[in-house]
């Protein structure tokens, strides 16, 4: 028979374990992993249905597009026969990285519009800007500009039904006079309208640490984009857990960071089979990290 002090100790101790597990524990039964398609850009454009597919084999449960132009559509697919075989193969598109430069830059709104219809007709949750071209980031007030237009953005975003999220590289960690052109972003932009998908790999490139930026900006960061650093070229890119990042420590902080979806994007690609390698990070986190 359990005692009662066995039992409340028991109970402790189960409790504290629940504390210390990831945020995201609601999903670790799951073990949702997520897939920034960008990873497998030689072949997707080539065979979609055959390249998902492979996907889902792999274990993710859920993708981030990229590659959508109001001309092409994805790969030559509209949304609606995207999302078919997307459903097909049980992937869920929970955002997009949509090209927005002509609102950025000039204050065009179609491609804008046209990346929330998309989003729309895939189920997505986040209409993701990927990249800033230089001309528009030079100096600090270029970026305050920019929070500005991403908050006109967040707001149209919103009044769709959806969630507009920014995706950093390394170049926003640069000194802007006293600050950082991520810093302005952070503070400029509305928290009601816009999120932050982090790219760990590149905040980690740029000298920072991930888990400080989530004690200074608690909840920003919706998203994760989870790539490793090669142990001896920093430039690229190896599977999760054989390089360089700690990500056990910066999975330890979900909950502090408000992630809610991650993806794994292999920017550079060293390894000759991307889908391999690809799988051989979604089985590292699902047996180490979640």
């Amino acid at each position: 028979m359990v005692s009662r002090r066995n039992f409340l100790k028991t109970s402790g101790m189960a409790a504290a374990a629940v504390y210390l597990m990831p945020s995201f524990a609601f999903a670790a039964g799951d073990k949702v992993v997520g897939l920034q398609l960008y990873s497998l850009r030689e072949d997707l454009p080539k065979d979609v249905k055959g390249v998902l597919e492979k996907v889902a084999l792999a274990g993710f449960k859920e993708v981030e597009t990229y590659g959508f132009s109001i001309k092409d559509q994805f790969w030559g697919l509209t949304p609606v026969e995207l999302k078919k075989i997307l459903d097909a193969n049980g992937l869920k598109a929970v955002s997009g990285h949509y090209g927005l430069g002509s609102y950025l830059t000039d204050d065009n709104t179609d491609e804008l519009k046209a990346a929330i219809a998309a989003a729309k007709v895939l189920g997505s949750n986040y209409v993701t800007i990927p990249w800033l071209i230089p001309t528009v980031r030079k100096s600090a007030d270029d970026y305050k500009k920019l929070a500005l237009k991403i908050n006109k953005a967040g707001q149209m975003c919103k009044d769709a039904g959806i969630r507009l999220a920014y995706h950093n590289h390394d170049f926003e960690f640069e000194k802007q006079g006293d600050t950082t052109g991520y810093e302005i972003l952070l503070k400029g932009t509305d928290k009601k309208l816009v999120d932050f998908e982090l790219d760990l790999y590149w905040v980690v490139r740029s000298g920072k640490d991930p888990v400080q930026l989530f004690k200074e900006n608690p909840g920003r960061f919706t998203m994760w984009h989870v790539k490793d650093m090669d142990k001896t070229k920093k430039e690229w890119n190896t599977e999760v857990g054989q390089g360089s990042i700690n990500f056990k420590s910066i999975f330890a902080a979900a909950k502090l960071s408000g992630m809610k979806h991650f993806f794994v994007e292999h920017e550079t690609n060293y390894n000759p089979n991307p889908i391999e390698s690809v799988k051989k990070s979604c089985t590292y986190i699902k047996k180490e990290l979640i």
